[in-house]
């Protein structure tokens, strides 16, 4: 249709500068036209979350009978070590194929960060692997003619392959510490803000993370299994990781929890209480909603039978309301994802919101208190 599904304005503003040279079909033997190949496949978890590479495989699948030589096949999906060489590269070989002499095989794990005016997909930096030193250097040299940013050339494939894995892992495991200190300090009335704010005046060996009520997005809570599994394949059990994984997948609970807490303060349970959801997205400022804490609050606010109102202005489409003016009738209401369009809400102008449940933090909560409105967040 000509359309493009990324609602991210940047990416909607320069697919526009260009969309008279892209050419869009269904017919895998157009590659053959092609001297550079570049596959974007998603790489997901089933519900035992396992990884599946079921959409990677088929899609090479598909290209494999029109490949020529000479060509240059680029992994940018989020894979574990040894997948290039030990998934890929055999489906080429089948073709007759000798990978890294004749035709050329590489990886450069995609890095985006929906939203984020800096920090765009021309100028943060890539890491790159390949087969074979000739494979690396026409990708690099791809690469750096397309890009205005550094290009960092690893010794091999596998190298490449588990350098988005300890990104996103590293993330993961320091967003769960917080959130178990969040947890903690909630008991010992201790503004976890505080404290990271505090720390951060160390000028080394710290780096700020914050607790929410859920980790989203399709990186963070999915690439971490890709190792796990792959560890496990070798005999090797990495528990920290999964552990990780245990206690950030339990904070969109712990904030359905803190509103049943919230209510009861009250004299209230969430049967029959008005309670509205800001924010489906699993990010501010965007409309991605791939793995959002959202749904799993959603549900089970829904299953404990409260009067459920959901408003995401960059999310029109999952919210029941058009307006947070409507949004904002509840007695309850909860911030799911930190919209600049939530954060300088008057909320003193309305008389019947009695709770303030901050899953993101983002709200000044002495400000909430001084006007009468009970406050909870994730850690204060």
């Amino acid at each position: 249709k000509g359309g493009l599904p990324v609602k991210d304005p940047y990416i909607i503003k320069e697919f526009t500068n260009i969309k008279t040279k892209v050419k869009v079909s269904n017919d895998f033997s157009k590659v053959k036209e092609s001297d550079i190949i570049i596959f974007c496949i998603p790489t997901p978890i089933d519900k035992n979350k396992l990884p599946n590479l079921k959409p990677l495989e088929s899609s090479l699948s598909s290209v494999a009978p029109y490949l020529k030589k000479d060509q240059l096949i680029i992994i940018e999906s989020t894979i574990s070590p040894r997948t290039c060489r030990d998934l890929i590269k055999p489906i080429m070989e089948k073709r007759g194929f000798d990978v890294g002499k004749d035709i050329f095989l590489a990886h450069c794990p995609e890095r985006i960060d929906p939203g984020n005016k800096k920090w765009t997909i021309e100028n943060i930096p890539r890491v790159i692997g390949a087969i074979s030193d000739e494979g690396l250097k026409k990708a690099a040299k791809f690469y750096e003619s397309i890009l205005n940013s550094s290009i960092k050339k690893l010794s091999s494939i596998e190298a490449a392959e588990a350098t988005k894995i300890l990104e996103n892992s590293f993330r993961d495991i320091n967003i769960a510490f917080v959130n178990e200190l969040a947890v903690v300090f909630d008991k010992l009335g201790i503004d976890i803000l505080e404290v990271i704010n505090g720390a951060s005046t160390k000028p080394f060996a710290f780096m700020p993370h914050y607790p929410g009520c859920g980790v989203g997005g399709h990186c963070i809570p999915v690439d971490p299994y890709y190792i796990i599994e792959r560890a496990k394949s070798m005999g090797c059990d990495p528990k920290f990781m999964r552990l990780a994984r245990e206690i950030n997948d339990n904070m969109p609970e712990y904030l359905v929890q803190r509103i049943i807490e919230g209510l009861n303060d009250l004299k209230k349970s969430v049967k029959g209480s008005k309670v509205s959801v800001l924010g489906v997205a699993y990010k501010r400022n965007v409309g991605d909603i791939r793995e959002s804490p959202a749904f799993y609050i959603i549900k089970r606010l829904k299953n404990l039978e409260a009067k459920l109102t959901v408003y995401d202005p960059h999310v029109p489409e999952n919210s029941n309301v058009k307006s947070i003016e409507k949004a904002l009738e509840s007695e309850c209401i909860v911030i799911v994802t930190d919209h600049d369009e939530f954060k300088n809400i008057d909320f003193g102008k309305y008389k019947n919101i009695k709770l303030i449940i901050d899953g993101r933090n983002c709200l000044d909560k002495n400000k909430i208190k001084k006007i009468g409105i009970t406050y909870k967040g994730i850690g204060r």
